[in-house]
């Protein structure tokens, strides 16, 4: 059984840091792109960013420049360092997770349970 933990979240004031982590457990697969997304109260989940296995990331326009993914393949691990954290970026983020199974044709797109992060002003 896969599962993604997200840790990390909490309050900071506006213009300060969090870094956000996600550790894929289990055994018995790969893991393809992973990344981060938010979802405030009443509104669709969004990208804030996504890296694939050899590294590549893509952002949001919101958070380029500020945020930055990166991951560990050994130790199944995505990261979302946020830098200058405005009141705009509080949300929940959500891990993501795309999980290929050794020896079986097909991929499964896995999410965490979330991670609240707030900004106050």
């Amino acid at each position: 059984q896969v599962q993604l933990v997200e840790s990390g979240g909490g309050l900071v004031q506006a213009g300060e840091s969090l870094r956000l982590s996600c550790a894929a457990s289990g055994r018995g697969f790969s893991i393809g792109v992973m990344g981060w997304y938010r979802q405030a109260a009443g509104k669709q989940r969004e990208l804030v960013a996504v890296i694939t296995s050899g590294g590549s990331t893509t952002y949001a326009d919101s958070v380029k420049g500020r945020f930055t993914i990166s991951r560990d393949n050994a130790k199944k691990t995505v990261y979302l360092q946020m830098n200058s954290l405005k009141p705009e970026d509080t949300n929940v983020y959500y891990c993501n997770a795309e999980i290929v199974p050794i020896g079986v044709v097909g991929r499964m797109t896995y999410w965490g349970k979330g991670t609240l992060v707030t900004v106050s002003s």
